[in-house]
């Protein structure tokens, strides 16, 4: 059987989309060049389908949740409430899992960051 091999790209509708590819580049240190080619370190990716009713993404309308695996959770979110980002105050911790925060982007995207542990 013929396998993927990792995720190849996450592709979002925007309003305005130059301002949002801008906004992730300097508030979460997106390396993409002008194809929107990111090349990202290597570590895990999780896989997993929610009930339909979850308010864990923030909006019901939004579909799906990006997460992105980060270094250090506590200078990431500092650095985004720097920034002026609509970063949550809470904050998860899950043993042998890691921390997990969020912010939401400009379009509205609620994003989860996660410090694996």
């Amino acid at each position: 059987m013929e396998r993927v091999l990792g995720l190849g790209g996450h592709f979002l509708r925007a309003t305005d989309p130059a301002a949002l590819t801008a906004w992730y580049r300097d508030s979460l240190g997106l390396d993409i060049d002008e194809h929107g080619m990111w090349q990202q370190e290597a570590g895990p990716t999780v896989f997993a389908a929610f009930e339909a009713d979850t308010d864990y993404f923030g909006s019901r309308e939004q579909q799906v949740m990006l997460n992105f695996r980060v270094r250090d959770l506590d200078a990431m979110l500092r650095q985004l409430r720097e920034k002026g980002a609509d970063v949550d105050a809470e904050t998860q911790e899950m043993d042998g899992i890691g921390k997990f925060g969020w912010v939401t982007d400009p379009e509205g995207n609620r994003i989860e960051l996660w410090e694996a542990g």
